[in-house]
């Protein structure tokens, strides 16, 4: 694995981000805006579904509307999200806020898995009701759970990145 983080942190895309001092911070704002808007959408269609907004509006068309935007959104933030950690594969790779935020990500996405295939495959059942079934409620606030600790993760693994040397 380690062989593998050193091809990755030594390739010339990864070098030229860490040699020049204004890339780094474009990408990773690029990167920030693209998860503001992911999470912002997410949140929009998990406060619907706990039932704290929106109650009047069908939740087919909330997800509808946004799941577009979701999705853009997120291949940005995976985009510029894999250019910044090539820049520092290393330190990231050892970084307890880095590893803890790719496995809330995975949570996030099993989440959301199991709300698309099973919870949610009838949404538009759910149109006229205010108050969602139980179990879709409680898949908006894991949701909600999930992606606030990422981007709490995500907001630390600056503070906390030390260098690791890459060695052959």
């Amino acid at each position: 694995m380690n062989d593998f983080l050193i091809f990755i942190y030594g390739n010339p895309i990864a070098q030229t981000i860490r040699e020049n001092e204004l890339l780094f911070p474009w990408i990773e704002a690029l990167h920030v805006l693209a998860i503001t808007s992911v999470i912002g959408s997410i949140a929009l269609v998990d406060l619907r579904l706990i039932g704290l907004r929106a109650l009047n509006r069908p939740i087919s068309i909330i997800t509808q509307e946004l799941l577009p935007v979701t999705w853009i959104a997120f291949v940005i933030a995976a985009i510029t999200g894999i250019i910044l950690f090539a820049s520092n594969a290393l330190s990231y790779s050892q970084n307890f806020y880095f590893i803890s935020k790719m496995g809330l990500l995975t949570l996030a996405g099993i989440n959301m898995l199991t709300f698309q295939f099973l919870i949610g495959r009838n949404l538009e059942r759910w149109n006229h009701y205010q108050q969602l079934p139980i179990p879709a409620r409680i898949a908006g606030a894991v949701s909600l759970t999930l992606w606030i600790s990422i981007i709490f993760c995500g907001r630390w693994i600056g503070f906390t990145l030390e260098p690791v040397l890459a060695i052959s």
